[in-house]
């Protein structure tokens, strides 16, 4: 009896709670309490995916003006005065300063503004109160803080190019001296302070979503919700969330003492250095310090860049091949493992400091360790699409692209892991091809996968699937096109972030190979007018879309088709099964949702 009276309570509490939230959705949104200051999830997520779309056109600006720069050097572009002005494009021809600044930026908005934020910022935000049934994050405000902050920051690094001196110039990773010298170049004054100061009010917007993304997942699952009928979308975000959380204070402990030596004549990155024939004052420091402090961010930065991206086409895979994950627990094991070892790894980056044989050996067996799991779940990711029966959706086929750089990428990412062979190719653009494509191009095909997949919940309308596969294949072309000869002439030792390999003689049968990764950069670049054009126009105008577009057995397609606050409109849904359930024997549709019991005798596919 009284566990009967303490169900009723249950329910009470459930309706009072539901009809509060009614009652909280009657009254009237202002346009800036909707579009500026919202706290609801899916609002914060369109957000933050336009305003990543914004940082990748820029970023990618950069990338052409700077390639065409390494293809044809000395040669005079309007397109570039235009865009730079006399100061920094003199008669058309790249400043070199400039070049340094552009490819310091260009790194900095896709590591960080588009693949981290974009990413998570967008992904996360939209499919976790949705997938695991709640009304939205743990917290409203601090997601709006969240998305507020991440705008400031990308506004700072934006400004940064627009100042007298250029915006820092010391490379993505901003190593010292370069950077901690501002009288060491131009990028190093105010541009490289603008670039501390972004990056610490993005780290606070990381921390503050990560935070609501491990709470929301941990506390607020729905009715029957258990960890292991979780989406394995759900799993990446919150190991990625954890990653973050662990890793970013490190970044701005690490910045932390670059501003100090910068500003206040502390010598933590100094060594004995000279300028001018004469000895700074503050020296004695290391920069092989800050090199330990950018890594150990920087390695799980890796990860969490990717993990979302996997995450989401375990998703659409299954989704779009109609059958279950293949190894769903194995998925989730070697998420786990991946997060683990990616702490673990950070040395790798550093062979070339002069660290202990010793030591670089166990960075060595640590880095070749992480294959296994990324292994895993390549292989599960192929077994679930061995004769499935598989729909050819824009998102489908950038999932598939995704576990085809996955592999490619990772595959010369055993060469860079093993300190002998590192040494050979450090710095060389055989570097640049290999992050690229294992960890750029495969979290922005991963990104394209999401956006496609679930723009009929955000926008409430289809995109062109006839413009997706256009975009698809221009995207996966020109991409390969761009990062595959690289390479080859890493292999040959053409050093990365130089402006011109014209001085030294042995490149010079390299320059044809240099003008077609060029073109297929610019090719790369035009075919996403193809996406933009889509996405922007189907927002107002793509064909109104169904409750349950792709047939699939998340929460998220049981909400009513329209933005309202709160998700579902009454009581929450329950859960009786995992979220795999394709092409189940004995039932009439290939797919059926969470929401759905189980029959006498059904076995649960995560486990129960």
């Amino acid at each position: 009896m009284a566990s009967q009276k303490h169900t009723e309570l249950e329910k009470e509490h459930a309706v009072h709670h539901d009809h509060a939230h009614d009652h909280d959705h009657e009254h009237h949104e202002t346009f800036v309490s909707k579009y500026v200051f919202s706290m609801d999830h899916k609002m914060i997520s369109r957000q933050f995916l336009i305003t990543a779309i914004i940082m990748a056109v820029v970023a990618m600006t950069m990338s052409v003006i700077f390639r065409m720069q390494l293809a044809w050097p000395g040669e005079k572009f309007a397109f570039v005065h235009a865009l730079l002005g006399d100061k920094w494009a003199k008669d058309g021809i790249l400043d070199p300063d400039m070049y340094l600044a552009l490819v310091t930026i260009h790194g900095t908005i896709m590591v960080f503004f588009v693949l981290t934020g974009g990413l998570s910022g967008t992904f996360a935000n939209l499919l976790i109160p949705y997938q695991v049934g709640a009304r939205d994050m743990a917290s409203g405000f601090l997601n709006m803080l969240s998305f507020w902050f991440f705008l400031v920051s990308s506004g700072i690094m934006m400004a940064s190019c627009f100042i007298d001196d250029g915006p820092a110039s010391a490379g993505w990773t901003i190593y010292p001296p370069l950077s901690a010298l501002p009288e060491a170049i131009p990028g190093s004054k105010l541009g490289m302070t603008l670039w501390l100061i972004s990056m610490t009010l993005f780290v606070i917007s990381a921390l503050l979503g990560g935070l609501n993304y491990i709470i929301t997942v941990i506390n607020l699952r729905t009715k029957g919700m258990s960890m292991t009928r979780m989406p394995l979308t759900i799993w990446a975000f919150l190991i990625t969330a954890i990653l973050g959380v662990l890793s970013f204070p490190v970044l701005v402990s690490c910045v932390a003492l670059l501003i100090m030596d910068r500003s206040f004549h502390t010598s933590f990155y100094l060594s004995d250095i000279y300028i001018g024939g004469r000895p700074l004052d503050n020296m004695g420091g290391s920069p092989i310090l800050f090199e330990h402090l950018f890594w150990f961010l920087g390695h799980p930065e890796v990860y969490i860049v990717l993990l979302p991206a996997l995450g989401i086409a375990s998703e659409v895979i299954s989704t779009n091949a109609r059958k279950p994950i293949f190894g769903y627990r194995a998925m989730i094991g070697s998420m786990l493992a991946i997060g683990f070892l990616s702490f673990i790894v950070w040395g790798h980056h550093m062979y070339m400091t002069g660290m202990s044989p010793f030591l670089g050996s166990v960075f060595v067996f640590t880095t070749l360790l992480i294959a296994i799991p990324s292994a895993v779940k390549a292989f599960n990711y192929i077994t679930t699409l061995w004769k499935g029966n598989i729909q050819h959706t824009p998102a489908m086929m950038f999932s598939i692209g995704m576990v085809s750089s996955f592999i490619t990428g990772g595959v010369t990412g055993i060469i860079l892991a093993d300190s002998t062979l590192d040494i050979n190719v450090h710095d060389t653009y055989f570097v640049v091809a290999h992050f690229h494509i294992v960890m750029g191009l495969s979290a922005i095909f991963g990104m394209f996968a999401g956006v496609y997949h679930w723009f009929p919940k955000m926008f409430l309308r289809m995109m062109n699937k006839k413009l997706g596969l256009v975009h698809f294949w221009l995207t996966f072309l020109s991409a390969y096109g761009v990062f595959f000869p690289m390479h080859f002439i890493g292999l040959a030792g053409v050093p990365r972030r130089y402006y011109t390999n014209s001085a030294f003689p042995m490149f010079d049968n390299l320059v044809d190979i240099n003008e077609f990764v060029t073109i297929a950069a610019i090719i790369g670049a035009i075919s996403q007018g193809v996406f933009l054009f889509n996405f922007f126009y189907s927002i107002f105008r793509g064909e109104k879309a169904p409750q349950n577009p792709w047939n699939a057995n998340t929460l998220e397609w049981t909400t009513p088709m329209a933005n309202i606050h709160g998700n579902w409109p009454g009581a929450l849904p329950e859960v009786h099964r995992w979220a795999y359930d394709y092409s189940k024997p004995g039932k009439q549709k290939d797919f059926v949702p969470q929401t759905v019991p189980l029959e006498d005798g059904e076995q649960d596919g995560g486990g129960h």
